[in-house]
């Protein structure tokens, strides 16, 4: 195989890894937030315990990414692939770590009753999802169509995490345990909407690599 042959196959190797990251970053996200409807601690904690794998991938990928630029001197449009490629993973790691936070409070409130059922927290979650899985089949597609439509779906968590911190505010009282769960349901909305924020950083990203134009999604 020669060289260009090997360098293209290495970018492909590394974006089907990127993937997997993601698969699996998604699934935490999930995992997380069920574990919060049910106030599973077991699974919030195999949550925070998967993080570790999270952390080995996206450092497995920042360590090819070097390597291909320190060995294969790749030219302008490969490089900048690269360099997305990486970006991805970062944003990736820190919707990993949201999760993970998600989790961890699952475990702080473990043994009491949640005020009321989860109901939008969980839409939040099903649309960020969503829009994970968008924001990554536009990445390996370069389709910069479906990245531009990560904006409708953020417009739709922004509304949501807005109802959310009305009906929160309105249900606080003076029982301190109370309000410190409610505090943390609050905490837990702002981290899916700013995982839905990274969603749109990465479309941004590939506008970006595709077109050499910014473009805000998060407006």
């Amino acid at each position: 195989m020669d060289t260009r042959m090997s360098f293209h196959q290495s970018l492909e190797d590394l974006q089907k890894e990127l993937l997997s990251m993601g698969s699996d970053v998604e699934r935490q996200l999930h995992n997380a937030v069920e574990s919060l409807q049910n106030l599973d601690e077991s699974q919030a904690r195999a949550v925070v315990d998967f993080d570790d794998k999270i952390d080995e991938a996206m450092l497995r990928i920042e360590e090819r990414c070097l390597r291909l630029i320190a060995l294969q001197q790749p030219m302008a449009s490969d490089l900048r692939l690269i360099g997305m490629t990486l970006k991805v993973a970062i944003d990736l790691e820190r919707i990993a770590d949201h999760a993970v936070d998600i989790a961890k409070i699952t475990i702080r409130l473990f043994g009491q009753q949640l005020v009321k059922p989860l109901v939008d927290i969980p839409r939040m979650t099903e649309i960020a999802r969503e829009m994970l899985r968008g924001c990554l089949t536009a990445f390996a597609e370069k389709d910069i169509h479906k990245a531009a439509e990560l904006a409708k779906k953020d417009d739709e968590v922004d509304k949501i995490y807005s109802t959310v911190m009305t009906e929160i505010v309105s249900l606080m009282g003076s029982d301190f345990t109370t309000n410190k769960q409610l505090t943390h349901l609050l905490m837990v909305a702002h981290y899916i909407e700013r995982i839905a924020d990274h969603t749109t950083n990465i479309g941004e990203g590939l506008i970006y690599l595709v077109t050499g134009k910014r473009k805000d999604l998060n407006v």
